[in-house]
């Protein structure tokens, strides 16, 4: 739209206007310039983020489907970041939330829009709100509607589910009253030694042909969107895309962490406050330090204090406000790619593992990958996220193309058990019911599963057999049309006490000019979302009169809106490696996805509606909760809570240096009490005359909140631990726990303590 159309200034009635006139109608028509759509380019912008956390004790992490793997603390906070975008304000929009989570969950997603929808009317709905996991495997479990996904976090947990939905919704409500005038630009660049396929021989099965177009055996490219405000021209936020799993934590870490993917944003975010000089402590480098031993060693630790229930918040380093800067690093089609880039090997024996099996001597339990730390699962996170976060700056910092053009959206519900599939040769397939079969149970390099199952399994051993028809015996059906698998599990014919697993899956795509985001649920392998992203491009450019060009960008977003498992291409299903034994629709599921996302994308280019489909089921009023909470709190005999319990132990030279640990344990209570939402159970405060600044909590990677329940969950106690980073200041510092107790039948106190001071030099 150019300024010229909206001005009539050839027409008589324009000629015969007074110079006053006109003058009201160019300010008339500048108004309804801005208020109509896109000034040179720039539409309505806005950003948001939330703490969504969760339970930091008790509740198991979901991912690995580790049974023992409950949470004992915080590596650092878990986020949900929204950016919403619109033509003008009652204009087409879209909102897309990036959760610092497993991944979507329906029951999420329905509950968020039920609330957006209170508040909005009909701005916000399932047709353009997108809610994408960034697939860490280290975020509180028990948030999901379907039996399968719920069964090691002994099935549902009101926590963990509200402390998403409120994070998603209060992240839109920022985005959304952020909205202004700004610029999207894009740019695309390859990450370096950030994903390896962690199932290459299922990949040489697809077409030599077909590889011979890719470089690569998994996706390299990250693309990246970068928000100007159109006033100040300052970025208010960056959002980007690229698959790597969220497995840089292993199936053994108990400590709350957004893994590579939530360290690259929290890198990201410093990064900017840092460059726009916010929140710097002052230099002390010229005080003597033998002063600075001196004084610190006159200041002790502080008993166990009560404090309000906000006081944790008045710690927190960076003030959520809605004015921070918000980086997002989404995920794609991160079905067969895994961040630990050195490999798999065996650990009885340390040589590779087996090519085709992952294995060690047929026991798959012994082989593991590894990533760039080895074994330092912390510092590998951090080398994963940090070459995702370089890679993004450098985008961030050289973008320069502007998206232009329509905002639109396209969104159906499909019941993927049931679907017909037309292929070449007018043959028609179908495909199944849910359904996971032996290779599944064997796990990943990843996360090694059970004992007694491989990847690649075509058969099921008769123990294994007996056990599944415990449960349900699959019917002929089923396993006719999941061959080559061998059904293990089939979840799609299994409703007691209620649906294991999904029928009705949401699948979405939003434009934005030259880009379209596809909103899948579920985890694309590398080639499985190279053929729907060609399969979509190539339907709009053909169906769309010239209003797609040859450079749209489609990115994948996956695990978004729903979970349903994995999605391998037909040719990669017949290995039935974990990928493939996780792609519960059967052989045809790839081709049922493009084949319905073909159908979205001609809709879309052709400019009409699609039908709606079925609905989901709404499972909220049948979820079963097994975890018991927390019993009162009690602690021992002459303590209070937030006592030391162990001081920080001064090293030989009476002073910390960069890359130093300095450790300090409180008397604490169970952190499930209160969740400290956009608060801190854990804070490092800096001497600053008479006062003590806080300099770092715990949303920060170089300081861990580590839980320890003890006498049958009476009490506990809460490490707090500080990595001393390059870039601390000489001077004083020390530890603080922020906490909550409840006795039984009385309300929530709160507490708080602090270590003795120490000097860092």
């Amino acid at each position: 739209m150019y300024l010229p159309m909206l001005i009539p200034h050839e027409s008589k009635t324009v000629k015969m206007m007074s110079n006053k006139g006109r003058k009201c109608l160019l300010l008339l028509s500048l108004l309804a310039f801005v208020v109509l759509g896109v000034v040179n380019g720039e539409y309505l912008i806005g950003v948001g983020s939330y703490d969504s956390t969760g339970p930091a004790a008790a509740v198991n992490l979901m991912g690995y489907g580790n049974i023992q793997q409950n949470a004992a603390g915080i590596h650092f906070r878990l986020r949900a970041r929204a950016f919403v975008v619109a033509e003008s304000p009652n204009g087409a929009r879209f909102a897309f939330v990036n959760l610092d989570a497993g991944m979507a969950s329906q029951l999420v997603t329905i509950k968020v829009l039920e609330r957006l929808r209170s508040r909005f009317g009909d701005l916000y709905t399932e047709e353009n709100v997108a809610i994408s996991g960034i697939h860490t495997h280290a975020g509180p479990g028990g948030y999901l509607q379907y039996v399968l996904y719920i069964v090691t976090s002994l099935g549902f947990v009101k926590q963990s589910f509200d402390a998403i939905i409120d994070a998603v919704e209060q992240s839109i409500i920022q985005a959304h009253n952020n909205l202004k005038p700004g610029s999207i630009f894009i740019n695309r660049g390859d990450v370096d030694n950030a994903g390896i396929s962690r199932s290459p021989s299922a990949y040489l099965l697809n077409p030599a042909e077909e590889r011979a177009q890719y470089p690569t055996n998994v996706d390299k490219q990250m693309t990246l969107l970068k928000f100007v405000d159109g006033e100040s021209r300052e970025s208010i936020g960056a959002f980007n895309w690229f698959a790597t799993h969220g497995t840089s934590m292993s199936r053994d870490n108990r400590l709350i962490s957004g893994d590579n993917k939530g360290a690259a944003a929290r890198f990201f975010e410093d990064w900017y406050r840092s460059a726009l000089g916010k929140g710097k402590s002052a230099n002390r480098s010229n005080v003597d330090g033998l002063l600075l031993i001196e004084k610190a060693q006159t200041i002790g630790a502080t008993g166990g204090q009560p404090c309000s229930k906000t006081s944790s918040r008045s710690s927190k380093v960076r003030i959520n406000d809605g004015s921070l800067f918000v980086a997002a690093f989404c995920q794609s089609n991160v079905g067969d790619v895994s961040p630990n880039v050195l490999g798999a090997f065996c650990t009885d024996t340390g040589k590779p593992c087996d090519f085709n099996r992952s294995s060690c001597n047929g026991d798959d339990t012994l082989c593991v990958g590894r990533g760039p730390g080895y074994p330092d699962e912390i510092l590998s996170t951090k080398i994963i996220g940090d070459r995702q976060f370089k890679t993004a700056l450098e985008l961030f910092k050289s973008a320069k193309e502007e998206l232009t053009g329509k905002i639109d959206y396209r969104h159906a519900y499909v019941n993927f058990t049931d679907i017909e599939v037309e292929l070449e040769g007018n043959r028609v397939v179908k495909t199944c019911p849910a359904a996971v079969g032996a290779g599944f149970a064997a796990g990943t390099t990843d996360g090694p599963g059970q004992f007694g199952f491989q990847q690649g399994d075509t058969e099921i051993n008769p123990f294994w057999k007996f056990v599944r028809n415990l449960l349900k015996k699959p019917s002929a059906y089923q396993e006719k049309c999941q061959k080559p698998k061998p059904v293990l599990l089939s979840t799609g014919e299994m409703f007691h006490p209620y649906a294991w697993a999904p029928a009705i899956l949401p699948i979405q795509m939003l434009r934005l000019g030259q880009l379209i985001i596809l909103s899948v649920p579920g985890e694309f392998t590398t080639m499985a979302g190279r053929r729907l992203r060609e399969a979509v491009k190539e339907t709009l450019i053909s169906n769309g009169n010239g209003e797609f060009r040859e450079d749209l960008q489609v990115v994948i977003a996956g695990l978004t809106n729903t979970y349903s498992q994995y999605v391998a291409t037909f040719e990669e299903y017949t290995q039935q490696r974990y990928e493939a034994a996780s792609t519960v629709y059967g052989p045809h599921t790839l081709s049922a996805y493009i084949q319905e996302f073909k159908k979205l994308a001609k809709a879309m280019a052709t400019g009409v509606k699609v039908p709606r489909g079925p609905s989901p089921p709404d499972l909220s009023s049948v979820q079963i909760s097994l975890l018991l909470p927390p019993p009162g709190d009690l602690p021992p005999p002459g303590i209070n809570f937030g006592d030391i319990k162990e001081d920080v132990a001064q090293p030989e030279s009476k002073t910390f240096k960069m890359g130093d640990r300095a450790n300090a344990t409180f008397w604490s209570a169970d952190p499930r009490h209160d969740l400290l939402t956009e608060g801190t159970f854990a804070v490092v405060e800096k001497l600053e005359g008479e006062r003590w600044i806080p300099v770092h909590d715990d949303d920060d990677y170089c300081l861990f909140f580590k839980w320890k329940s003890e006498n049958y969950g009476l009490y506990g106690s809460a490490t707090i631990e500080w990595e001393v980073p390059e870039e601390t200041k000489p001077g004083i510092y020390r530890l603080r726990h922020y906490g909550s107790s409840q006795k039984i039948f009385s309300p929530t106190e709160y507490f708080t303590g602090a270590s003795s001071a120490f000097t860092v030099s």
